[in-house]
Order: structure tokens, then C-alpha cells, then sequence
């Protein structure tokens, strides 16, 4: 297989615990041929009470709860991809502490593979991190690549709105994602993460669908700017976040009514990510959306007023921006299976370039 065009089937499940994203494309673990068949399979609610009571746990029953979860939703997903030769599985999430106690991601590929019948490429965090790398964003290669398939030659950014937001600046006249100055990456902030919480304490709802109870309120600019005050914001990338280390912003929000709550939670999102675009040396000539909260027009159009670039969705590029994520776990599992290198020092801070997963067989 190696060398060659496959067929990778990417799944994704993220912070945001909506459920599992899967995806197909054409990759050499290079180029990005095409793109293919994609799917979704949401958690039922009491799956998701499982995995949310297993979020920020290290040790315990919890995590061993969510992995037959996580593993059974995917199996259900993926077992309906008949032309995918290889699989890219992230698996779920639960902690993050990078200098600390490192990375955790349940969910078992060797299972997987038996259940497939595919080879199932995963655990694409642990290389990294034991190389001194923050382990993430995984994503940037991809983008990298999704950048030179659509014939860009100006540096772009890319800006992913899951739980956490992370950024990507590409500059698509680099060859290879792994040479120097071709990506810069890192966390910008919280994202969907809080104002999902707050609408799930508050409105019993998952999230502010179309920002319409953001559209109502007014941002408290002094919460706002106190937000940007953190140390986080003057840290040079690389640099990533756990989905929890800024869930104090639901504090903060505590003493407004619904409306300027979301509100407020929508500005910090849009002001970490015009942060974050400040980091660039080199400023990007257009920044593309993707993940769930593009679909925020409250979020999007405070990320455009910040900016100082034009924002569009990643669909303008011809790529879903829903399933981002999960074709880049495919596009690194050929990576992986190739040999190449996943992360640099320019993406995770990892001391060298370094080529993550593991392989399993069916």
C-alpha cells in the first residue's frame, strides 16, 4: 500500500461531543486527490453523558466507560465506507496537559481494525508529545495540502471552530507541509465550548443554533477585554488548550441574562481568534472557516469585523467544512503509513519533525 493512491476513510469525534464525523479522500499522503463519501453518527444522549462525565478524568472508571462508546459509535459509522482501504482514527478526546501528564485519547484502533476488516492507523498524539510537542493541532498538514489542491499562492489561514478553536497559517508556495515556514499552528482559545455549556446549564439546549439568542444580547466589552488579558494571549505559538482550561468564563458570564451571555461568550471566541491571526508574521490574505461554529453568523461576523482579512467558509475552496477534520486524519494516516511526518516544531513545538500512530491490522 505504501506509495500509492488510497482511499482513507478519517474519523473524528470531537470536544464538542456531538458525535463522529467520517470521511473519505483520495491521498497519496502528499497530494490531495479527491475527496469522497462522508457521514455522520450523533451520540444519543445517554452516550453523551458518558463521555461528558469522562471529560478532564485521567484515571478512574470514567475513561473506561467512554472507549466502548466511542469504540461501538464507530464501528456503526464506518462499516458503511465499501471502497476505504485504510482508516485514520482519532478516537475521543478526554484530557490534555501538555508538560504535564500528557494526552488522552480513548478508543482502541486494534479493535477497530478487527471489527473493520481495514488496517486502522491511531493514537496520533503520543509520538509528538513524547518528543516535547504539545500534540496537537494535528490538522495543519492537511490544510496545508487542501491550500495547494485549490492552487493558492498567497499565505492563507485557516481557522477550525470546534470546542476549542485552532489556526493554521499556510503558506501554499512551500512544496512539503514539513518545510520550514510552510505552517505556523496553534490553539487561538475557547470556541463552542462555553457557549455550549452555558446553553445546556441554562436552555437545556446543545448550542446556540444560528447564534439567535447571541443575535439578542450585548457583549460586556469589559469581560471581553479582561478575557484577553490572560497570559494565554501573549504566549507564542505552538500552543494548545484543553476543552476545559477556560470553562471559568462561564463564571464570568454568571451575572448576565441569556442573551448578553452568549453574546459576551460569542465576542471571546471571535477576539481569541483575531489574537491569534496578530501572532502571524506574515499576515493572511484570506482566512477560511471551518468546524461547527462557521454556522454561527453571530460568531463569523465578529471574526470578520476583527479580522482585517476577508473570512469566507472553507466551501469556497470546494471542501466541507464540516468534515475537515475527519479527511485529515485520513490524509495522516497515508502520511503514517508513508513514513512523513505528521507534526514540526512549527505546529506542536515538537523538538523535530516526527511521524505519530500506531498501525493495526485487522
Amino acid at each position: 500500500m505504501k506509495g500509492k493512491r488510497l482511499w482513507a476513510l478519517g474519523a473524528m469525534s470531537g470536544t464538542s461531543l456531538d458525535g463522529v464525523d467520517a470521511a473519505m479522500v483520495l491521498t497519496d499522503g502528499r497530494a490531495v486527490f479527491e475527496t469522497g463519501a462522508q457521514g455522520y453518527r450523533p451520540y444519543t444522549d445517554p452516550e453523551r453523558a458518558v463521555l461528558r462525565s469522562a471529560l478532564g478524568v485521567w484515571d478512574g472508571p470514567e475513561p473506561g466507560a467512554a472507549a466502548p462508546v466511542v469504540l461501538e459509535a464507530h464501528v456503526a459509522l464506518l462499516s458503511g465506507f465499501e471502497r476505504a482501504e485504510i482508516v485514520g482514527f482519532h478516537g475521543q478526546t478526554l484530557a490534555h496537559d501538555p508538560g504535564g501528564r500528557g494526552t488522552l485519547q480513548v478508543g482502541d484502533g486494534a479493535r477497530l481494525a478487527e471489527r473493520l476488516g481495514l488496517p486502522v492507523i491511531w493514537d496520533f498524539r503520543s509520538a509528538d508529545v513524547g518528543m516535547g510537542g504539545q500534540g496537537a493541532p494535528l490538522a495543519p498538514f492537511y490544510h496545508h495540502a487542501i491550500a495547494r489542491h485549490a492552487g493558492l499562492t498567497a499565505p492563507v489561514a485557516f481557522v477550525n471552530l470546534g470546542g476549542v478553536g485552532n489556526l493554521t497559517w499556510v503558506d501554499p508556495t512551500k512544496e512539503d507541509p514539513a518545510d520550514t515556514g510552510a505552517v505556523l499552528a496553534f490553539d487561538t482559545g475557547p470556541a463552542n465550548a462555553p457557549i455550549n455549556d452555558l446553553m445546556r446549564a441554562r436552555r437545556g439546549q446543545d448550542h446556540d443554533r444560528d447564534g439567535l439568542l447571541a443575535a439578542d444580547g450585548r457583549v460586556d466589552q469589559d469581560i471581553v477585554s479582561a478575557f484577553l488579558e490572560r497570559p494565554w494571549f501573549y504566549k507564542l505559538p505552538p500552543k494548545s488548550l484543553d476543552r476545559n482550561d477556560f470553562h471559568d468564563l462561564l463564571d464570568k458570564v454568571s451575572g448576565l441574562n441569556d442573551p448578553d451571555a452568549a453574546a459576551t461568550l460569542t465576542a471571546c471566541a471571535a477576539a481569541a481568534v483575531a489574537a491569534g491571526l496578530a501572532l502571524c508574521e506574515i499576515k493572511p490574505e484570506r482566512v477560511f472557516l471551518c468546524g461547527g461554529g462557521r454556522k454561527n453568523p453571530v460568531l463569523k461576523e465578529m471574526i470578520t469585523l476583527y479580522a482585517g482579512a476577508p473570512v469566507e467558509d472553507v466551501e469556497t475552496l470546494g471542501f466541507d467544512g464540516d468534515m475537515i477534520e475527519a479527511q485529515a486524519f485520513g490524509y495522516l494516516a497515508v502520511r503514517v503509513l508513508n513514513g512523513l511526518p505528521t507534526s514540526v516544531p512549527g505546529t506542536t513545538g515538537v523538538r523535530a519533525a516526527v511521524g505519530g500512530g500506531v498501525v493495526s491490522q485487522p
